[in-house]
């Protein structure tokens, strides 16, 4: 920080200090001046508690008590020259401590501060311009955190930075005190972390991380329901066909078994909009994969009958070269209501399919 000289042109800098080194301490000086004047820390305050310790069953104290504009509590640490180690984690238990706080004891709690020489209620009116009435405070997870030192460890900073991906929101301010002279003294407020500039984009960025973790935690019990179901399936159909005895519950929307006839397999599958038997040829040559598909499809009427029932048959498929013959029905894998219904059609189709194609895939060895 430099002092400017308007009729030498020039500037001169002061010094900078250690909060110390000037004999300021951390409660008598720099809490005090940041009561007085919370508009240090870049945005209106209201003070509505120092050294609050109406906690239960603890002992504790944290610095500073505030609202915002919005009317969500601001809970303030202040620290001289270090951080520490620990003041994230204290922070984090004395914000969690007010998060229960109602709108009743906010007032109670602000109007022990003002002691009777003013009324809480109307001071907050004031402060955000609204109608006591209408006025709800410390709404939801709005709790804000702000730190002040004149240091930040790592350990301190890398915390701040993670929380911030959970939109936890914590502000880090560095204070600087300068000297020119013995009677000149200044104090540098400055917002660390996130930065002035880069403070929309931050937020932006918790946005995404968060709706990334949202996605993933929606991912993880996705593929925890689909396991669940083909366990059920599995149970189902255990005991009437052999065909998936071997096989693992998966994620996947489908679990595959072999027919005994190589590139030919026999599928469940299971979506939003449906529940499937299937039959699928694929090899590695799409007109091999037709060649066979006629074959079987040119005995449809005999393959039905054993079915008992109409098929669907897919000459081209979704995915390209394989063919596919299917039983469908409607339903949602993702409802658990339907489950039965859905498991009883399944396991019914495949025990009936398996039994229909038979003797049409042990004669391809001598018709393809």
């Amino acid at each position: 920080m430099f002092k400017i000289d308007k009729d030498k042109n020039e500037i001169s800098a002061l010094t900078k200090c250690s909060f110390s080194s000037l004999g300021f301490e951390e409660r008598q000086h720099l809490q005090e001046w940041i009561a007085k004047k919370p508009e240090c820390l870049g945005e209106e305050l209201l003070i509505i508690q120092k050294e609050f310790s109406g906690f239960s069953d603890t002992n504790e104290r944290l610095d500073l008590l505030a609202l915002d504009k919005h009317g969500a509590l601001v809970i303030i640490e202040n620290k001289l020259d270090d951080t520490g180690k620990d003041v994230t984690w204290q922070a984090l238990k004395y914000t969690s401590y007010c998060s229960s706080l109602t709108t009743s004891q906010i007032v109670k709690i602000f109007q022990e501060y003002l002691r009777n020489e003013q009324s809480a209620e109307d001071t907050i009116s004031a402060f955000l311009e609204e109608d006591f009435d209408s006025i709800t405070l410390n709404k939801g997870f709005s709790q804000r955190i702000f730190l002040i030192a004149a240091n930040f460890r790592k350990e301190v900073t890398s915390t701040v930075l993670w929380l911030s991906n959970f939109k936890i929101q914590v502000k880090c301010f560095k204070v600087t005190p300068y000297s020119m002279g013995d009677d000149n003294l200044f104090l540098s407020v400055e917002q660390i972390i996130p930065t002035k500039d880069a403070e929309e984009y931050t937020i932006g960025l918790a946005d995404k991380a968060q709706d990334e973790v949202a996605s993933l935690t929606s991912t993880n019990a996705t593929n925890a329901l689909r396991h669940e179901f083909w366990a059920k399936v599995f149970e189902a159909a255990r005991s009437k066909t052999r065909l998936f005895q071997n096989r693992s519950t998966t994620k996947d929307t489908w679990i595959e078994a072999p027919s005994g006839t190589t590139n030919i397999s026999y599928f469940f599958s299971a979506i939003k909009s449906c529940c499937r038997a299937e039959l699928y040829i694929q090899t590695k040559n799409r007109e091999h994969n037709e060649r066979i598909y006629d074959h079987l499809y040119n005995i449809k009427f005999e393959i039905e009958k054993s079915f008992g029932g109409e098929l669907i048959w897919e000459r081209e498929t979704v995915k390209g070269t394989g063919c596919r013959v299917k039983a469908e029905s409607k339903g949602n894998i993702y409802d658990k209501a339907q489950w039965p219904e859905m498991i009883t059609f399944l396991v019914d189709a495949m025990i009936r399919m398996e039994a229909a194609f038979k003797e049409p895939l042990k004669q391809l060895k001598n018709k393809i």
